[in-house]
């Protein structure tokens, strides 16, 4: 993809490279693409857009899914599906096609004017119907409402042929000798011509009157312009109801930017509501440019949006072999301020392009030194190659310090592991971005101190021993590195293999010193605890309660969480003791209903002998502890 830009305007070349020929197999096409670089790295949008030898016009079908383009040797018509990004369909003419325009959404039907005065209709399945109009075309237009297509060409007339009635119709007799192109409006149907004079005419469908003319080759001639021929009109497009872009032949206007391929064009086409274009020129590649400034890319190559960023983020410079870019701080060095303008600089950019062997002999007679700042490189490389067999620093994380080396030195053993017996490896949490957070965010701290670390990690205060002392000296090696230019040699990475790993024996005691120290302190805490509690006096504490409330016990809730384990017999012969039964409700409106039981007379009458049965009961009971009352005491029975 070849980048260009003018005016700050950029603009990407989707069809640079090389093409390979049609009559090469596809094997020799791998084959070539294996090798050949610059076939392997070109952007094929669209599979085969091209031509066997010229493309003449191209446009884009109002759906904006299908790419039509005619060409020759031999004139053909060719579909290309966006959808697809394919070759759809192929069909052979009779003649060279001058313009054509698709009547439908799709390709179904298609109106080719041709160089030899033809007028051809295609349908969906191929060629429908031939005619023919009186002077050679140069451009048409279609009318939809009254279904006329309007030829102009090489006369003052422009011819209509209507295509409901199949015949034509009166001409439009205009004031030009001859006219080049014309355009409809699809808002109001106003239609204009534009001719050889320079002059746009503009013209009512309904009316066939001419109501209006613009005069565009005066009034774009001005003091400091300079022309040699007149200029004629040369495009003509509506924008809108009420806007009209006009283009001369001497390329009057101001320029937003510029195409340099490198043959002559043809027919351009702008694909509808984005920023590519298509053009149609004297090769049989048919060119494709992205411009991001006119407009994102088509929705069936999205992707361009984001390769044109990754570009815009990591700008490459142009390089050439044979030259050298220099700055006029450059020039200044070397004492050649005095070429600027000289055949032996090429202005580009913000510098110049000199002959490389010029510069490198320039500079040996300014810097007769340059021996020496080359071995001097060549030094400092060296030095760099000796520090990669050293050891490493590792740029250990602010957060979770030791569980980073430990991780780091995990991820060493796999990788020797996995090296010797050539095992799967697994991805590392360090690199990991879920897992980032845990060595950045102090909340991620792992706390040592906690009993479920301790017993979950026995030896952990042995090991814990071994990476602070690693850690020491990798925090010392860091500081040699910023103290000192080169790096000390420090401790060798294997320093510790030669420490002997603990046996059972020593793990067993571990744990049970770790079990021991874990009942100490929770001795402590429940001591600490308990005189806390012992030194704090309980005050009572009183609370309002909000009118229309009624006040619950703690007492009450038990007696009901009792009453509801009972059954319902029960409940209701404790409910009708009391005299009434109440039922509460809170799932619907907190409604609650209370009934009062009625009670027979037979009833009433077992709950009067119950109630004298008690009295002389009591009476009793009285009159006995009265007795033995008076017999502890010494007192006579009367």
């Amino acid at each position: 993809m070849q980048v260009s830009s003018l005016n700050e305007v950029k603009i990407y070349s989707l069809s640079c490279g090389k093409s390979l020929p049609e009559w090469l197999s596809d094997r020799k096409k791998r084959a070539l693409q294996k090798k050949d670089v610059d076939v392997r790295r070109r952007i094929e949008l669209i599979q085969d857009f091209e031509m066997p030898t010229v493309c003449t016009t191209i446009k884009v079908s109002k759906d904006g899914q299908y790419i039509l383009a005619t060409g020759t040797y031999k004139p053909r018509v060719r579909c290309y599906d966006t959808y697809q990004l394919s070759l759809k369909f192929e069909r052979c003419l009779d003649s060279e096609v001058v313009t054509f325009e698709t009547l439908s959404d799709d390709y179904s039907k298609i109106v080719f004017l041709h160089n030899d005065r033809y007028i051809e209709f295609h349908s969906q399945s191929g060629f429908y119907y031939k005619t023919r109009i009186p002077k050679f075309g140069r451009d048409f237009s279609y009318h939809y409402p009254s279904c006329d297509l309007y030829f102009v060409g090489a006369s003052s007339e422009v011819y209509r042929l209507n295509l409901e009635q199949g015949r034509y119709l009166n001409p439009l007799q205009t004031d030009a000798a001859e006219n080049n192109v014309c355009d409809i409006n699809s808002v109001h149907g106003l239609f204009a011509t534009g001719t050889v004079e320079g002059r746009v005419e503009c013209w009512d469908p309904r009316t066939r009157g001419r109501v209006g003319l613009l005069d565009c080759a005066l009034s774009s001639v001005t003091a400091d312009s300079e022309i040699n021929s007149l200029p004629t009109i040369s495009a003509l497009k509506f924008n809108g109801a009420l806007t009209m872009a006009v283009g001369t032949s001497t390329g009057q206007g101001k320029i937003f930017t510029s195409l340099e391929p490198e043959h002559d064009i043809n027919d351009v086409c702008l694909y509808p509501n984005s920023g590519m274009l298509l053009t149609a020129s004297e090769t049989p590649k048919m060119g494709i440019y992205y411009i991001p400034v006119l407009g994102p890319a088509p929705r069936w190559c999205s992707f361009l949006d984001n390769l044109t960023e990754e570009l815009e983020e990591n700008p490459e410079s142009t390089v050439y072999d044979d030259y050298k870019f220099v700055t006029k701080k450059d020039l200044e060095n070397l004492g050649l301020t005095h070429l600027i303008g000289s055949p032996f600089l090429r202005a580009y950019m913000h510098g110049f392009f000199m002959d490389i062997r010029l510069y490198h002999k320039v500079k040996l007679m300014v810097n007769p030194f340059a021996y020496e700042e080359y071995r001097k490189d060549k030094i400092r490389q060296k030095i760099e190659e000796t520090r990669t067999q050293r050891v490493q620093l590792k740029k250990l994380p602010k957060v979770n310090k030791e569980l980073a080396l430990k991780l780091i030195e995990e991820e060493e053993e796999r990788q020797k592991s996995t090296w010797k017996k050539k095992v799967k490896s697994l991805p590392n949490i360090l690199t990991d971005d879920r897992f980032k957070v845990m060595f950045e965010n102090p909340d991620f701290q792992v706390d040592e101190e906690s009993e479920e670390f301790r017993l979950l990690n026995p030896l952990v205060s042995k090991i814990s021993e071994k990476r602070k002392k690693k850690l020491r000296l990798l925090e010392q090696q860091e500081l040699h590195e910023k103290e000192e230019e080169e790096e000390p040699e420090g401790k060798p990475s294997d320093a510790e293999s030669s420490e002997s790993s603990d046996d059972e024996k020593d793990w067993v005691e571990e744990v049970r010193k770790q079990r021991r120290l874990l009942q100490q302190e929770e001795k402590v805490k429940r001591q600490e605890r308990l005189r806390e509690d012992q030194q704090t006096v309980l005050k009572p504490q009183f609370y309002e309660i909000k009118a229309g409330e009624e006040f619950r016990s703690f007492k009450d809730s038990a007696t009901k969480q009792k009453l509801l384990n009972k059954t319902l017999e029960d409940r209701l012969k404790l409910e009708a003791k009391n005299g009434m039964v109440s039922i509460a409700d809170t799932t619907v409106g907190s409604k609650q209903l209370t009934f009062t039981l009625k009670r027979s007379e037979q009833q009433k009458k077992q709950q009067e002998a119950e109630k004298l049965h008690r009295q002389e009961r009591k009476t009793l009971r009285r009159s006995a502890g009265h007795l033995k009352s008076r017999h502890r005491r010494g007192r006579p029975f009367h």
